[in-house]
């Protein structure tokens, strides 16, 4: 079955062929084995095809790959870049991010994607225990670069008109340049950033390890069908720079932009025929309600890196038909479970089916597997995650189930449960019962500590524009559709709910 799988992905990405073997051997030896021998296969293979646009520049695979080759060059020279240096990247989604990524690859130094939305505390406690050696930032925060700049960490604008900085490093003449045949470092992502002390997820790419997700993803999600993406989710989150890789191997046009904004989206969408979005749920939501016209040439919305609620799935199913596909993935174990169009007309809450080669074991908190339809811990292992080297179990911290057919549900993450008169009780529970009121636009409930049952939820609910609500009404529609103990202590309204940049909803700013 792997073997047939490699041909697939071998003859999609156009190499079951003497020429185009010829180029991935020449890629290799030009470059090594790392990223940027992605990019000059690709720049081999479709050429004058667009590869990206931003808001500043549009650039084909030809002008990407040489731009990207260059880049490396000056920074192993200039910067001293190699295997074992480390190198932070601070960028929200533009093309000198896209060619930095590539061109550190190519050193052989590491590249740690940094969330572009962490406070100058948060940034500068992650400097104090890392220490880079060199540091990519954009220009809006020049205070986090004058800090580094005083502890000696060399610092690089993504982009400046006279400031050292990605778009105006001097290229070097060719003639200086050197074979650089490098493996490739690790791509580091740094998890909670924006609202703890971040944890290191390593990834070493390799084709055959990823393959299991590289051909459920192309096969479910139909990817070969597609020209044109939009990757709106951050690059810096590994849901975005997974899709990037992906759909460069591919030729395929990326658009990105700076942060988000639902109406510069469904203008890019518009403009540029998108087929393919990557989201975050919020930003599904929101460009729904901004302009559901602009968005009819889609035909694959992919959503992953924050729970999908059941209503935002139904709404979609309404406006746009069957496009939106539910991915279940973490920073430590990359893709795991993909829901199609086919498996949420079957429940609109499912994560979908397991992605072979995952193994998934479900265990409550004494470290036993639970039983069919009961809620535990997802632990999982496969050959693509942090630690696929060493065969281990990584404890994804989030809480789930499988029913009888296979499809599988999350209930929340391991902090957010709490037991109340004995009963384990899920916020998210809550959260989706609430969603399905007609009148309730959002919701986020937490625990409370309570005199009689130890602990209590207390609800914090968003009505929708115009609306006309009580939280007394709220808790009287609430009784007959959840268990006593789930029913929340108090319910209070409010105009907005906090969400990090990844569009999760942040438990802690409720409480």
């Amino acid at each position: 079955m792997r073997i047939y799988k490699l041909l697939y992905v071998l003859y999609t990405i156009r190499l079951l062929s003497p020429l185009a073997l010829f180029r991935l051997a020449a890629a290799i030896y030009t470059n090594g084995i790392n990223l940027l021998t992605l990019l000059h296969f690709s720049a081999k293979t479709y050429g004058d095809r667009v590869a990206l646009v931003d808001e500043q520049e549009t650039l084909t695979y030809n002008q990407l790959f040489m731009q990207s080759e260059e880049l490396s060059v000056s920074l192993s020279e200039r910067y001293h870049l190699e295997s074992g240096k480390k190198v932070g990247l601070v960028c929200q989604n533009h093309a000198s991010l896209i060619r930095t990524i590539f061109a550190v690859s190519a050193t052989g130094a590491d590249v740690y994607l940094l969330n572009a939305e962490m406070s100058e505390i948060q940034l500068n406690d992650i400097l104090e225990h890392h220490h880079f050696d060199l540091l990519v930032i954009d220009e809006e925060r020049i205070h986090s670069r004058e800090k580094a700049t005083a502890r000696r960490e060399a610092v690089l604008m993504s982009y400046h008109h006279t400031r050292p900085a990605i778009n105006n490093l001097t290229a070097v003449t060719y003639s200086s340049r050197q074979k650089r045949r490098n493996s490739t470092g690790k791509l580091v992502l740094l998890t909670g950033g924006t609202t703890g002390r971040s944890k290191e997820a390593a990834h070493k790419p390799s084709l055959f390890n990823y393959l299991d997700p590289f051909y459920d993803f192309l096969i479910r999600l139909k990817i070969f069908q597609y020209n044109t993406a939009y990757i709106a989710t951050p690059i810096y989150h590994g849901y975005g720079v997974a899709v990037l890789l992906l759909f460069s191997a591919l030729g395929k046009k990326v658009v990105v932009r700076r942060g988000f904004n639902a109406k510069i989206a469904c203008d890019l969408i518009r403009l540029h025929q998108v087929e393919v979005v990557t989201v975050v749920p919020l930003m599904l939501h929101k460009m729904l309600r901004t302009n559901v016209s602009d968005l009819k040439s889609l035909t694959c919305i992919a959503s992953g890196g924050a729970e999908l609620s059941s209503k935002l799935t139904q709404d979609t199913l309404n406006q746009l038909g069957e496009v939106i596909y539910n991915l279940y993935g973490t920073s430590e174990t990359g893709l795991n479970m993909i829901a199609t169009p086919q498996d949420l007309a079957h429940s609109v809450c499912t994560i979908g089916r397991k992605i072979k080669g995952v193994d998934l074991k479900i265990l409550d908190e004494y470290k036993n597997e639970v039983k069919l339809g009961k809620v535990g811990q997802f632990c999982i292992k496969n050959r693509w995650s942090m630690r696929n080297g060493t065969h281990t179990w990584i404890e994804t911290g989030d809480l789930g189930y499988q029913d009888e057919k296979g499809y599988y549900y999350l209930r929340g993450r391991v902090d957010s449960m709490i037991v109340s008169a004995g009963e384990n009780v899920y916020p998210l529970e809550v959260e989706q019962m609430l969603l399905t009121h007609p009148q309730v636009e959002d919701a986020g409930v937490i625990g409370v500590s309570d005199e009689y049952f130890g602990q209590r939820l207390k609800a914090y609910v968003l009505l929708q524009p115009d609306a006309q609500m009580q939280t007394e009404e709220l808790i009287k529609w609430l009784r007959p559709r959840l268990a006593r103990f789930q029913l929340p202590k108090e319910i209070v309204l409010v105009e907005d709910l906090p969400y990090t940049s990844l569009g999760k909803l942040n438990r802690k700013l409720l409480k």
